[in-house]
């Protein structure tokens, strides 16, 4: 954090703010002028498969908040899977370092369907709070463990609640990562730059609208409650797909296997996907596959 010992943000003089802001920006638009295969729109599926680590990252142990997590696996990757490969859809998996220690074979499966895994953290830290030798030595680590579980090296990190540090980017960097999926400057896909350098890093953007968690989340010992049902998540969500066909942009949604896997949530995205279908001309594939042709065609 960039700041003094005696200053307010406001008593700040401006190449304090700007060093801030500018550490991290959206650089040049990496949208191509046109999506592969002459696609209107490109289409991109991701779950977060938190499971477990969403209680551990807290240090708590109580096995029913543990078994929320592992509902996840247990129940909804299982849904998931299936609606994908019923529907011939290739995904990407964002999985922090514990859960696929966890679960081995369940990245292994995926990955041998087709599907990308991608890194999520050591055990959905923070890293914002993390001193940035620790933020470094997890996210390193949290790779090596991805390609051992899956036998691929991973190419895209997604941060765990999109926590992105000051340091996460020259991280990135130095891994010689393809890609990042956790800022939220534009609809379209853009070249990340640090201190005023483009990077080559692509940014595939998030964005909470398109999150199931800000829908669907429960935490029994606060007021975060869900209120929002299934077929009005379903309106927002196609409303946010309309939106990339009339510009011919790219479509990302984020879900959660133990929030969208329960029964009916799992069909609000099945008929998301008939919806997509509907309409001519769209390219589902991997946030990495995406990345790729957009480096190569912006």
């Amino acid at each position: 954090m960039v700041s003094t010992e005696n200053e307010l943000p406001w008593q700040w003089e401006d190449a304090t703010w700007r060093a801030i802001v500018d550490k991290v920006r959206a650089g040049r638009s990496l949208k191509p002028k046109i999506w592969k295969g002459g696609a209107k729109v490109a289409v991109a599926l991701s779950f977060d498969s938190d499971h477990e680590t969403g209680t551990l990252r807290e240090g708590e142990s109580s096995p029913g908040k543990l078994s929320q997590g592992q509902y996840g696996s247990r129940a909804g990757i299982p849904r998931i899977r299936n609606l994908l490969t019923k529907h011939d859809i290739p995904a990407s998996f964002f999985v922090p370092a514990v859960v696929a220690k966890l679960y081995p074979e369940e990245q292994r499966e995926l990955a041998e369907l087709g599907h990308e895994i991608g890194i999520h953290g050591w055990i959905h830290e923070r890293n914002s709070i993390l001193p940035p030798e620790a933020e470094r030595d997890l996210q390193l680590r949290a790779g090596d463990v991805l390609e051992q579980a899956c036998g691929v090296r991973p190419v895209g990190i997604r941060t765990p609640s999109w926590d992105f540090s000051q340091h996460t980017l020259a991280i990135s960097r130095e891994m010689g990562l393809l890609y990042d999926s956790s800022l939220m400057a534009d609809d379209e896909p853009y070249e990340l730059v640090e201190d005023g350098v483009p990077t080559g890093i692509v940014e595939l953007p998030v964005e909470w609208i398109r999150d199931d968690a800000v829908y669907f989340n429960m935490d029994r010992n606060s007021g975060l409650r869900p209120y929002t049902p299934p077929a009005s998540v379903l309106e927002i969500f196609k409303a946010e797909f309309d939106g990339a066909v009339r510009e011919g942009g790219l479509f990302l949604l984020t879900m959660h296997p133990h929030f969208i896997g329960h029964r009916s949530r799992i069909r609000l995205l099945e008929d998301l996907i008939d919806y997509m279908r509907g309409h001519a001309d769209i390219w589902f594939d991997t946030h990495a596959n995406i990345a790729r042709y957009c480096k190569d065609n912006a």
